[in-house]
C-alpha cells in the first residue's frame, strides 16, 4: 500500500465476523434499494415496451458484472477500513475528485425525484414541480437528522424492497399476461443481439443502471463500513451534527487500519469474504434480477405493440392507466404510488451516496488534518444537492428520458474508470494472500472492456446526431 500521499495504515487484529450472516445483511439491500429506481421503473421497462424481451439478457450481465465489482470494492474496505476512493487517493491524490465530480455530473438534475413527483401527481394531483421540492426537503431532513445515516437509510430501502416484492407478486397474479411469459425465452435465445432501433445510449444506459451504476457501486465501500464489516469496524460511522451522537474519533485523521494476514485473522478474513459474498448475492444480485425480469414482464403485458408511445417517461402513466382498465382502477393507483415512493426513496438514497462520496473525498484528502468533522462535511453537501435541486426546478428545466440516458451514460464511463482502479488497487496494494486473482480479474477486464467500448460507441453516436 502506497504512503506516500496518504498516512501509513495502523495495524490492528481482524474483527471477528458474527456466527450467523443474518445480522450483516443490509449493505446489499442498500444497494439494491437504491438501484431499484429509474432502471427498473423506467429504463428497463420501456425497452420492454419497445423492443419486447429480446433484451433481458443484457440485465443478467449488467448485474452479474456489478456484483463482481461491488465484491473488489468491499474487498478493499474489509481489509483496510478505507473505502475504495481513499485507495486510489494513495496513488494519485485526485482521482477521488475526478470521481466525485462524474457522479456529481450524473446525479445533479433532480430526474428521481421529479419522476417520483411526476407519478404522485397521477394519484393525487398538483403541480408535479411544487411536489419534487417538497421531497428533496424532505430527503435534506431525512439524510441530516436521522441520528445514524446509514441505519435510516437501510430501514428507509427495507421497506421500499419488502412493499416492491409484495407489488410484484400481485402483478404475477393479477396483471402479467401467459403471452408475456411465453416471450421470456428470447431473453436467453437473443443472447448477444441488440434491439438496434433503440440506439446504443438507451442500451448503454439500461446496462449501467442494471442493479446500482456509476458512483453508487463505489459508496459499497462507505455503507459496509457504516455497517461494520472487517476493518471498517473500527472507523466511526457517519452521524447526523444535529441530533447524533458525537464521537471524537471522527474529527481526527482519516486514514485506515490493516491486519497481519496469517493465524486467526486468515481464518476471520475468510468467513468475512464469504459473508459478504453471500450478502451481496442473494439482496442485491438475485433482488435486482428478479425486479428488472417482472418489471419488463409487466411493461410487455401492458404496453408492447402500442403504437405512437411517447419516448419519455410519460409511458408510465400509459402503463398505469392500462393496469386500472385490465385489472382495476386500485391496481393502477397502487403501481404509481410504489413507483413514486420508490424513486423518492431512490433519490434519497442518491443524494446520500454522492454526498457521502465528496465527504469522505474532502475528508481524507484535502482536510486530512482539520479537526471540521466528516459528518458536518456530509450535512452541508446534502443540503447543497437539495438547494442545487430546486433551483433547476425553480428555472423550470426537467429531466426527460434523454437526460435520463445521459446521466446513465456517465455512469458507464465511470465504471470504464474504476474497473480498471479497482484491478490495480487489489493487486497492488493489499498483501498476496487478499488480492484480486483468478475469475474475479478477468471479469474486472472485462468490465473494463465492456464499459469502455459502450462509452465510445455512445460517444460517437452523439457526436453523429449533432454534428
Amino acid at each position: 500500500m502506497s504512503t506516500r500521499r496518504l498516512p501509513p495504515p495502523a495495524v490492528r487484529p481482524l474483527p471477528a465476523p458474527p456466527r450467523r450472516i443474518w445480522p450483516i445483511i443490509g449493505p446489499g439491500v442498500v444497494a439494491a434499494g437504491v438501484g431499484l429506481s429509474s432502471g427498473e421503473f423506467i429504463l428497463w421497462p420501456y425497452i420492454a415496451s419497445q423492443a419486447g424481451l429480446v433484451f433481458l439478457w443484457g440485465a443478467v450481465v449488467g448485474v452479474v458484472t456489478q456484483w463482481f465489482i461491488n465484491m473488489e470494492i468491499e474487498r478493499y474496505t474489509l481489509a483496510t477500513g478505507e473505502t475504495a476512493i481513499t485507495g486510489f487517493n494513495r496513488y494519485w491524490r485526485h482521482w477521488g475528485a475526478v470521481l466525485v465530480g462524474l457522479t456529481y455530473a450524473a446525479n445533479l438534475w433532480p430526474g428521481w425525484t421529479t419522476s417520483s413527483a411526476t407519478m404522485l401527481s397521477y394519484v393525487f394531483g398538483g403541480d408535479p414541480t411544487v411536489i419534487a421540492v417538497g421531497l428533496l426537503l424532505l430527503i435534506g431532513a431525512i439524510l441530516t437528522l436521522a441520528p445514524v445515516v446509514y441505519t435510516a437509510l437501510e430501514r428507509l430501502l427495507f421497506v421500499k424492497v419488502a412493499l416492491i416484492g409484495g407489488f410484484f407478486v400481485l402483478a404475477v397474479i393479477l396483471a402479467i399476461k401467459a403471452s408475456s411469459w411465453r416471450e421470456l425465452p428470447d431473453a436467453v435465445t437473443h443472447i448477444g443481439q441488440f434491439p438496434s432501433e433503440l440506439g446504443v445510449a438507451v442500451l448503454m444506459g439500461a446496462l449501467a443502471y442494471a442493479g446500482a451504476g456509476g458512483g453508487q457501486n463505489l459508496c459499497q465501500s462507505n455503507w459496509i463500513r457504516d455497517k461494520g464489516f472487517g476493518m471498517g469496524h473500527y472507523v466511526p460511522r457517519l452521524v447526523s451534527p444535529v441530533t447524533g451522537k458525537k464521537d471524537d474519533a471522527a474529527v481526527g485523521t482519516s486514514t485506515g487500519y490493516v491486519f497481519v494476514p496469517e493465524g486467526e485473522n486468515m481464518d476471520r478474513w475468510k468467513r468475512w469474504w464469504r459473508f459478504a459474498n453471500i450478502e451481496q448475492a442473494i439482496t442485491f444480485g438475485a433482488t435486482t434480477i428478479i425486479t428488472i425480469v417482472l418489471a419488463s414482464l409487466l411493461a410487455h403485458s401492458t404496453l408492447f405493440g402500442t403504437e405512437g408511445l411517447a419516448n419519455n417517461v410519460g409511458f408510465v402513466e400509459a402503463e398505469g392507466e392500462v393496469l386500472k382498465a385490465q385489472v382495476g382502477n386500485w391496481f393502477g393507483v397502487l403501481f404509481w404510488l410504489i413507483g413514486g415512493f420508490s424513486l423518492f426513496s431512490a433519490a434519497a438514497g442518491i443524494v446520500d451516496y454522492t454526498s457521502r462520496l465528496a465527504a469522505d473525498v474532502l475528508k481524507s484528502t484535502y482536510l486530512r488534518n482539520s479537526t471540521y468533522p466528516e459528518s458536518r462535511l456530509y450535512f452541508w453537501l446534502v443540503w447543497g444537492l437539495v438547494a442545487i435541486g430546486i433551483g433547476i426546478l425553480a428555472l423550470g428545466l426537467d429531466q426527460p428520458l434523454v437526460l435520463l440516458i445521459v446521466s446513465a451514460c456517465v455512469a458507464g464511463m465511470m465504471m470504464f474508470v474504476y474497473s480498471g482502479l479497482l484491478l490495480y488497487l487489489n493487486r497492488k496494494a493489499l498483501p498476496n494472500p487478499l488480492k484480486v486473482r483468478g475469475l474475479r480479474a478477468v471479469v474486472l477486464v472485462w468490465a473494463v472492456g465492456l464499459f469502455g467500448v459502450l462509452s465510445v460507441l455512445t460517444i460517437r453516436q452523439q457526436i453523429d446526431l449533432h454534428f
